[in-house]
């Protein structure tokens, strides 16, 4: 495969700290990479370096010549003034732009319900990130590089402009670079994961789930100190392999490599236990919602909602922007007054609420990490375990020294942190999670989502982080046209619902005598046989696999002073493994297709 982009030898440095430090790497036609660290290690200044946004402070990037890049970087740097078309095509005409089949499905998925005449300086956050985006994927690029793609962004969005990556180019032509903690996105778009720590980059095979398999493995293989972090992430890797079903779409030599390595690890909750005990900490009446509504200025957001929140209950609230999900919370917490309809609330919540500003740490900005711990509870529950507020800062992934800095001197994600800390050790036993992932990298998740199992109580998240949702919780609702509605099948079932396919009219009746259109390839029949073919790959895979270990177990077995018989069996066991490879080449050809 052709090179595109690449780095030689790239050095990195800050007056305060080296990012970077010798670091060679390449990107080839067909790469499409996902870039994962923890804040500050670097991820989005590698992007820069890569897409010629920033200078080295030595070594060098290639490019290949006349190669095209398109970044999306996570500053906005929109025209308020501009109108949406102009911010999306300029002064193309529109019979040039509407010509082209590749920008108009651009403007459908993203700015289907924004007028082309509207101002950008009206629009709200998540509406401004989706114009940006449209601008950047309406040009032809070689390569696109986007850091924090899918902020601001639902989940609607998010699984169309994964979609759209998927399908941007043919296989094997044009490069994505993409930094993101929204590990569901990852694992839809990535074949190649970087994880960028301690100055330098290392790559693993295969999008974030992948990745997880293969950090246990190597920390397993190196006989790593850090039994707890490994453990957290074969605990994680479990609820991969049994929970959403697109994670069970891999190849099934890596499924059973991941059974092997899992095999003694417990569900991630214990859910039965959980809720005996949140029904100790909180009674059988937590908050009900009877016929409740909320109008602003004699609109209507919220209307007829009738939810009873039970004692330990996992619930996320699924919506589009601005369908009212914070304003459903705020009716939980008391922070909103029903206009219409009641809440009752029982008389032992306490609710815990992390939302998505830092208010209450401005009146710290001056004190000293250890001296803001210093003031609370000494000692939190985790799992059977007492841990001091250190302790658990530190197992949310607060490195030690940070504890002597002041709350106004962290970075954005480590003040995350601390006010996750703190939230927790406020003793809630209702906590609102009002999306929870801003500023927080995938470790962090891991770390809090850990926590979580663990809790005892009621806990209500909205968050477009779909892989939070499906991990953290075990019921989802969403808010559609104002009213709460149960998801049964999930985050997949929402999609369904907000497809415009969903609210489209029934198609009119064929007339006497005609038949039907002819079939696509997306038809019932040629997925049979796609199917067909997948069961026959995976049953030679089955093979494949029995014959290797044959040969294994007959070269243990073999003479070893005779040399021709061993060699004979390193033949037979070279083309077995190139046989394997070809299947399992096979296989994600096949589940492409499917």
């Amino acid at each position: 495969m052709a090179h595109l982009l690449g780095a030689e030898g790239l050095h990195l440095e800050y007056p305060t700290c080296v990012v970077f430090d010798q670091v060679t790497l390449g990107v080839n036609e067909g790469a499409r990479v996902g870039i994962v660290g923890r804040n500050g290690d670097g991820k989005s200044s590698l992007l820069g370096m890569l897409a010629g946004r920033l200078t080295p402070s030595a070594g060098r990037v290639t490019r290949r010549s006349g190669v095209r890049v398109g970044v999306l970087d996570q500053g906005d740097t929109l025209d308020d003034e501009a109108s949406v078309g102009e911010a999306v095509v300029g002064d193309v005409a529109e019979h040039v732009w509407a010509g082209d089949a590749s920008v108009r499905d651009v403007i459908a998925g993203l700015l289907g319900d924004l007028g082309f005449a509207t101002r950008v300086g009206t629009l709200s956050g998540g509406q401004r990130r989706r114009v940006a985006l449209a601008a950047l994927l309406a040009g032809q690029w070689d390569v696109l590089a986007l850091d924090e793609p899918t902020n601001h962004l639902d989940v609607e969005a998010i699984a169309w402009l994964a979609g759209h990556l998927k399908a941007r180019w043919t296989r094997n032509s044009g490069a994505l670079l993409v930094v993101t903690h929204d590990r569901w996105f990852l694992d839809e778009v990535a074949t190649t994961t970087w994880e960028v720590h301690d100055r330098t980059v290392e790559p693993f095979d295969g999008g974030y789930a992948a990745y997880d398999l293969a950090r246990v493995e190597r920390d397993r293989q190196a006989a790593a100190s850090e039994a707890r972090r490994q453990n957290l992430l074969r605990k994680e890797l479990a609820w991969l392999r049994r929970g959403a079903p697109a994670r069970t779409s891999k190849p099934k030599f890596r499924i059973e490599a991941a059974n092997r390595l899992i095999a003694d690890v417990p569900a991630p909750r214990d859910r039965v236990e959980l809720v005996r005990l949140a029904t100790a900490r909180l009674g059988k009446d937590v908050v009900d919602l009877e016929g409740a509504g909320v109008a602003y200025d004699g609109q209507a957001v919220l209307h007829d909602v009738t939810w009873r929140v039970a004692p330990g209950e996992r619930t996320a609230v699924l919506g589009p922007n601005g369908a009212g999900k914070s304003t459903l919370l705020g009716l939980v917490a008391r922070t909103v007054a029903p206009t219409s309809g009641k809440v009752k609330r029982g008389v032992t919540v306490q609710v815990g609420v992390l939302d998505q500003r830092l208010g209450e740490l401005e009146d710290m900005t001056d004190d000293l990490v250890r001296d803001v711990l210093a003031r609370t509870r000494t000692s939190f529950a985790v799992g059977g375990k007492d841990l001091t507020p250190s302790q658990l800062l530190e197992r949310l992934g607060f490195a030690s020294e940070h504890l002597s800095a002041r709350v106004g001197e962290l970075s954005g994600g480590q003040q995350r942190r601390l006010q996750v800390l703190l939230v927790l050790l406020s003793g809630p036993n209702v906590l609102i999670l009002d999306e929870p992932t801003n500023d927080v990298d995938t470790d962090m998740l891991t770390a809090l989502e850990d926590l979580l199992d663990s809790w005892p109580g009621t806990l209500l998240v909205v968050s477009h982080d779909r892989y939070l949702v499906e991990r953290a919780t075990d019921t989802q609702y969403a808010i559609i046209d104002g009213t709460l509605r149960h998801l049964p099948g999930g985050v997949e079932e929402y999609l369904r619902l907000r497809s415009p396919e969903s609210s489209a009219p029934p198609a009119p009746a064929l007339p006497s005598g005609s038949s039907p259109p002819p079939s696509d390839p997306s038809s019932s029949a040629h997925l049979r046989t796609i199917r067909k073919q997948l069961a026959a790959t995976e049953r030679q895979l089955d093979r494949a696999a029995a014959q290797i270990a044959d040969i294994h177990t007959r070269m243990a077995a073999h003479d070893p002073s005779d040399y021709q018989g061993l060699t004979t069996l390193t033949e037979e066991l070279r083309a077995a493994e190139s046989a394997t490879e070809t299947l399992e080449t096979r296989w994600l050809d096949l589940s492409d297709q499917l």
